[in-house]
């Protein structure tokens, strides 16, 4: 990421060789599988102009963003998306496991094109949004047993680790 892009909520633009909206963060959760496509609300991301034009943006974000800030970007870029589709298309895009999701302390859900297609999970620095890749096979296990006792099947989890990272030092 370049040194520019604010790693948490600073208020600095965000920039990727140019200027991208405010307060990206770098983080990432997915679940446990991501969903089938064609399955779920029934509303599939087609080949149209203003998914390509998402598209694009979401390669070019430094972090996590939110819906108005990917709105915002389109808007900046020139392209007429409306925010309903963009939260309808980056909805389905999370459900098929090629966006992750985050909430942020206030509740708002932030999203980044998702950069592995194997289930993952981050450890994130509440201070400044730095995000590692971590592996969660206890998690695994864990969710699989509490699942198997309880009679349920074909489960999913969200596991969500924040910590401080090493820069930034004890709280």
């Amino acid at each position: 990421m370049p040194p520019s892009c604010p790693a948490g909520r600073s208020g600095a633009a965000a920039r990727v060789g140019r200027k991208l909206t405010a307060g990206c963060y770098r983080a990432c959760v997915t679940t446990s599988r991501p969903a089938t496509p064609g399955l779920g609300r029934g509303t599939r991301v087609r080949g149209t102009r203003q998914a390509e034009a998402l598209s694009l943006v979401l390669d070019g974000l430094p972090g996590f963003c939110s819906a108005q800030q990917i709105h915002a970007e389109l808007r900046n870029r020139g392209e007429h998306v409306g925010l309903t589709t963009v939260y309808r298309h980056l909805q389905v895009l999370s459900e098929d496991g090629r966006v992750d999701a985050i909430r942020d302390s206030s509740g708002e859900t932030l999203y980044r094109k998702c950069r592995s297609d194997a289930h993952h999970h981050h450890l994130t620095c509440r201070n400044c949004g730095k995000s590692v890749e971590v592996e969660g096979r206890a998690v695994e296990r864990w969710a699989e047993q509490v699942a198997a006792e309880a009679g349920f099947t074909d489960v999913g989890h969200t596991v969500e680790l924040f910590g401080r990272c090493p820069q930034c030092g004890p709280a």
